[in-house]
């Protein structure tokens, strides 16, 4: 059969696509950008009449689609919905759950590196559903903004969904999709999500400048989300030969390499290639990464291992939290108890850029929360630990820089004392004291 009969073969409605899913099966769904709005809302109509039930299913990063189809009302009671990472979209879902006294979003914690081998050890999902980039004349589908766990979780599903959008760039590497691998095809040109980058705040100003100072040239950058790496990107305009090698690929790093200051030609590892496993930006990103050959994705169970992290030479990586205890131990995670979000590939870059010869990790932050009523930098975690103390290496806020590694318990303590919020100093010198800390 030609590939055009093919495509013509499997081509159908999202109504037509969703009936083939059973109850009491599991589904696994893309991240993020590669939500399929089509097919989620087909599916949504299904189990909201009753026509399908006990669906169990598997995301990471929810974002509108979800939010507008199995986070509605008559729908999530009816599901057993898990998330590897929460988004904002799922917050208002977990406030109502805690009101009535019910779990609405079970978080399951993975190192983000070893979700695809949950996805085809563990999970083993009845079907998946994804967006895709329109096929090539080779038959080949674009898994585009989205690799991360979606290529091997596809792969390890008995029944694969892919909605179709012109919308969607095409992204070199491991991203590529047969339609041999396809069971059903869904068109649907609906624009990407998009996330604009956010205003930049004095202190993360006074982050980057201090960040920026350490990156030498030729290094390869891991950025993660926010306005603090479009800051230290900010800082590096007169920096020469970056490369790329991040989890997440964002707007900050486009102005650079449009500026010729990200080569890529000083990488150890894929040299003149612009590596990540997830995109998320607004319409520039998107459109700058179509059949751009300087981009490659791949699995995170690839970029996020830290033995391929650290085979990068001067792996710089920055990461955020929301808090920190004297010991060094990092909770990016948790607010007043409650999960926030999820571990992500920090973890992931923080032991990576140990391995990796001249590497730095960073993790860096505003010293104080709720306006200036809380110190980031704490006696004692409210949260869960998402990093270990014994792999941290430097902490950065607006009043500084330590480095914690080969420094003791007590010196850690005296450090991180000195970059806290001056308002909370004293405070933190008393509870250090009051268990011999220092």
């Amino acid at each position: 059969m030609s590939i055009a009969n093919n495509y013509s073969k499997k081509c159908i409605t999202p109504e037509e696509a969703t009936a083939k899913i059973k109850s009491d099966s599991i589904l696994a769904i893309g991240m993020a950008i590669g939500q399929p709005p089509a097919l989620l809302r087909a599916l949504a109509d299904r189990i909201q009449s009753d026509d399908i039930k006990n669906l169990k299913v598997y995301y990471k990063l929810a974002f509108q689609h979800i939010s507008d189809t199995l986070y509605q009302k008559g729908v999530i009671e009816k599901i057993n919905a898990n998330s590897f990472f929460l988004s904002p979209f799922d917050k208002p879902l977990i406030k109502r759950g805690l009101e009535e006294g019910r779990k609405y979003i079970n978080f399951v914690p993975s190192h983000f590196s070893r979700l695809p081998s949950v996805f085809s050890d563990i999970i083993k999902p009845d079907a998946f559903m994804v967006t895709v980039s329109p096929m090539d004349k080779g038959g080949f589908f674009s898994l585009g903004t989205n690799n991360d766990y979606t290529s091997t979780a596809l792969r390890s599903a008995k029944y694969v969904m892919v909605e179709v959008n012109k919308n969607m760039p095409r992204v070199f590497g491991q991203s590529q999709v047969h339609i041999d691998e396809v069971d059903a095809i869904i068109e649907n040109d609906q624009p990407l999500m998009e996330f604009p980058p956010k205003p930049i705040s004095a202190e993360e100003e006074k982050i980057a400048m201090v960040i920026a100072k350490e990156i030498p040239d030729g290094a390869t950058l891991q950025l993660g989300i926010g306005a603090l790496p479009a800051a230290i990107v900010g800082q590096l305009k007169n920096h020469k030969d970056l490369g790329v090698h991040t989890e997440l690929l964002s707007n900050a790093f486009i102005d650079l390499i449009k500026q010729g200051v990200i080569t890529n030609k000083k990488k150890t590892l894929h040299p003149y290639k612009n590596v990540f496993t997830l995109a998320l930006g607004d319409r520039q990103l998107y459109d700058f990464m179509d059949d751009n050959a300087s981009f490659e994705s791949y699995p995170s169970s690839y970029v996020n291992d830290p033995y391929i992290i650290g085979k990068n030479d001067n792996l710089i990586s920055v990461n955020s939290a929301i808090e920190v205890d004297l010991y060094g131990q990092i909770n990016a995670e948790f607010i007043g108890g409650h999960q926030y979000s999820g571990s992500g590939g920090q973890f992931d870059f923080i032991r990576g850029s140990i391995r990796s010869k001249g590497g730095k990790s960073f993790v860096a932050f505003p010293s104080t929360a709720k306006k200036g009523q809380a110190s980031r930098i704490v006696n004692k975690l409210q949260g869960l630990a998402t990093d270990t103390r014994m792999d941290v290496d430097y902490i950065v806020t607006e009043y500084g820089m330590v480095r914690l590694r080969g420094k003791s318990n007590s010196e850690r303590a005296r450090a991180l004392i000195e970059i806290a919020h001056p308002n909370f100093r004293d405070e933190l010198v008393k509870q250090a004291e009051s268990v011999r800390l220092i």
